[in-house]
Formats: C-alpha cells, structure tokens, sequence
C-alpha cells in the first residue's frame, strides 16, 4: 500500500513537473554567442539605472489554481496619464522570459510611457491560445489599476518580439473577439490602440514562413493536422477595417516577416496607418545589441507619440 501510493506521489509530481518546467535556451547569452560569428561588431545593450522611473516587480496580474502570473511595471510618477505599453518577449512560443524586455521597458518608460514586461505560459505549459488569453488578462488587470500605474486606459500599445511580435499583432488584430479571452471579471476590455511588431511573423501557413517545428509546437499540431488554428492564430487572417496602426521593425532575415507585404496591403485597403523600419545588415533579435537598440527604442516612440501625444 505504502509504495503504491509512494508511486503514484512521484507521478503526481512528475506531472507538475512537466507542466512547469521552463526551457532556458533562449537568453541573451546564447544569443549573442550565435550572432556575434556572423556580427563580429554586436555588443550586449547594458543602460544604467534610470532614478526617475519607478519599477514594480512581480506584480501579480492572473492566478491559475496555485500558478501565478507576474507584470513587471516601469512608469514616471507625474500627474498626467501616461499611455501604456505592453511588451511581450520572444523566444519561439516555448523560452525566454519577461526580464528579457527589461531595458526596452525602461528606455521607453523614459520618454513619457508605462511599460509592462509580462509574463505568459510557454509552450510546455500551455498550448495556444493561452498565452494570449494571458496577455490580454494583463492588459485588463492594467487598466483596472490604472491610476496605480499612472495609466490612460484609453490608449494601449502592444509591442513583441520574434514570437512576441506574432503574439502582438495578434492581440491586436482580435480587439474585442471574445474567443480570443477568457471569462473574467474585469469590466475593462483587452482592446489595443497601436501595434509594434519586431521581426515577429503574420501568417504561418506562408511561402515566406520557417517557423514549422516551433509553430507546430505550440499551435498542437502540424497544418495538416491542424489547419483551422494555424490560420486562426495568423495575424494576417484577422485584419480588417478595426485593426490599429501598426508599425513593423525588421530584420534583415526575410522569413521572419512572413505575411507582411499581405497585411500591409490590407491596411491600407482600409487606409490604416503603417510604418515598416528595416535595419540592414542586422540579426534576428536584434533588440539585445547595439548598434540597434537607441534606433529602435526611437523608431518605437515615434511611432507612439504620433498616434497617442499628437492626437
């Protein structure tokens, strides 16, 4: 008796295990030392502390039984609104995490935005849509605490990278679908005004597309297994006349902007303003080195100012 229920402990925990264990492949370091065979010229970003932006950490924003899902915040403390954004890190649906975002967080924060590096279930946790139900609960528990985080709830940006970035425009392009969000009780919604996508892709079934294996991953099957989520979870396939400006940094890695010529022909079918800013000669994940860093933290607030401080 003793060892059967000692077996089926060791199971239980096994099986919780496996649901939370986090792959750690994609950091900065692995990164760089990938890249810098090919971009001999890349540095690490390191920015010192800025004292006028206020940091709060692990904020719990969603709990899931006994998981917790956490929001790091970064804003001024002033007595005007600030309009918010919500930065979301990549690493292929299934690694990284949200620290990664920490100094896009706090460079922006600086020229006049709340910036939130949220953290969502990976791949091995939870497949799709999770982790952007999850997002789109962080962006409810935002504006329900709005004047916490000195936050305009009327003005939301969304800004990813790589995995992150597809998961952005995906956000963006479903405001106010209900089955993209789970039941809540938020009285706000999860709508977005602006969209930034960094080298993340637009469609997955596409030409263009490389991202098989890990797509498949995380959308639970191949297309052919599963083809109704695979065009479902395709930024691409949801635009249309509600969907916000958007604007696209690139790469110079094409398969990384897969469906993007698409949807920029789309938005301007409904006269939606866009911006593609491309950095030759540049990697995937560029947003961890300089040279890119400061021109994309200024292509970034650019963009923003234009469509929430001149309007």
């Amino acid at each position: 008796m003793k060892n059967l229920l000692l077996i089926s402990f060791c199971l239980l925990v096994s099986e919780l295990f496996s649901q939370t264990q986090v792959d750690t492949s994609y950091t900065v370091w692995s990164t760089y030392n990938k890249e810098v065979k090919k971009f001999p010229f890349i540095k690490k970003v390191q920015k010192p502390e800025n004292k006028e932006i206020t940091k709060l950490k692990e904020v719990v924003y969603k709990s899931i039984n006994s998981r917790e899902l956490h929001l790091d915040a970064y804003f001024k403390q002033q007595e005007t609104l600030q309009p918010a954004v919500i930065l979301i890190h990549g690493g292929g649906w299934s690694s990284g995490n949200k620290s990664q975002m920490n100094y896009l967080a706090q460079e922006i924060a600086s020229k006049g935005y709340a910036c939130f590096g949220v953290e969502y279930r990976l791949t091995a946790e939870a497949k799709y849509p999770a982790a952007i139900t999850d997002v789109k609960e962080a962006i409810k528990y935002i504006k329900d605490n709005a004047l916490k985080f000195n936050v305009d709830p009327t003005k939301v940006a969304v800004l990813g990278c790589s995995s992150g970035g597809q998961m952005a425009a995906l956000i963006g392009t479903t405001n106010g679908n209900l089955a993209f969000e789970e039941k809540s009780t938020s009285k706000q919604n999860a709508n977005v005004q602006a969209i930034i996508d960094m080298d993340g892709i637009l469609a997955f079934h596409h030409p263009e597309s490389a991202e098989g294996k890990a797509a498949a991953l995380w959308l639970n099957g191949t297309y052919e297994e599963n083809p109704q989520v695979w065009e479902q979870a395709s930024a691409l396939n949801q635009t249309d006349e509600h969907t916000p400006p958007i604007l696209f940094i690139n790469s110079s890695l094409p398969r990384f902007h897969a469906g993007q010529n698409d949807m920029i022909e789309k938005l301007n079918k409904y006269a939606i303003y866009n911006e593609v800013k491309a950095l030759p000669n540049s990697p995937h994940s560029f947003w961890f080195f300089e040279p890119w860093f400061d021109e994309i933290v200024l292509y970034s607030t650019q963009f923003l100012d234009k469509i929430f401080k001149q309007q």
